[in-house]
């Protein structure tokens, strides 16, 4: 479980693909100090396992499903992450609950400028999300705990504070790179019931009081 406060942004060493997938190596600084072999981290709200681990790098293995549903097949030398290790019971939940499972990639379409730091982000995301995205609801792109601006159609706006864009890897971001999405997982819970059927609708019979 994370939180979407991205605690420092690391950069790629390696990417080496295999027929199984491939092994990404992680310089970091921060998520080193307490990183152990097993342990989970989120690199670009991806929640992957250290498989390895010095006071310099991290390594972790990605699945041939991790490198088609997200973001971390594009990656390469030198490419700049997102890190943020998992959300500790004590800790503060400062941005909202991230499980690290991403739902499928969006595009960034336009970051712009709108003064004292501030930014307006635009992101493409796929149809099927759509569903799960509203407006003032929280989204998590490329691990960033975000808080949308607006929903139209498959376009997505959010207001990026000058804090984030500094911390994060926004700063790189540019119009066609490829975004991870997570939508909150309350909303997913949700459609699935009301697919299922097993969620009642207002005014429905419920234990044979109407």
């Amino acid at each position: 479980m994370f939180t979407g406060i991205i605690e420092e942004t690391g950069e790629v060493e390696e990417l080496a693909r295999s027929s199984a997938g491939a092994r990404l190596v992680v310089v970091a600084r921060e998520v080193l100090t307490d990183l152990k072999r097993g342990g989970s981290i989120a690199v670009n709200g991806c929640c992957l396992t250290a498989v390895d681990c010095d006071s310099r790098t991290f390594a972790a293995d990605l699945s041939p499903e991790t490198l088609s549903k997200t973001n971390l097949g594009d990656l390469r030398s030198g490419s700049v992450v997102n890190l943020e290790r998992p959300l500790l019971p004590t800790g503060r939940l400062s941005g909202h609950f991230v499980l690290g499972h991403v739902d499928g990639t969006g595009q960034a379409v336009s970051l712009e400028p709108v003064g004292d730091g501030n930014w307006w982000l635009r992101v493409r995301v796929p149809e099927d999300l759509v569903p799960l995205l509203v407006y003032k609801g929280s989204v998590a792109i490329d691990g960033i705990s975000l808080t949308l601006a607006s929903v139209e159609e498959s376009i997505i706006e959010i207001a990026i504070i000058p804090h984030t864009y500094e911390v994060t890897t926004l700063a790189k971001t540019r119009a066609g790179d490829s975004v991870n999405i997570e939508c909150d997982m309350l909303a997913k819970h949700v459609q699935r019931l009301l697919a299922s059927g097993t969620l009642a609708p207002p005014g429905a019979e419920v234990g044979g009081l109407a």
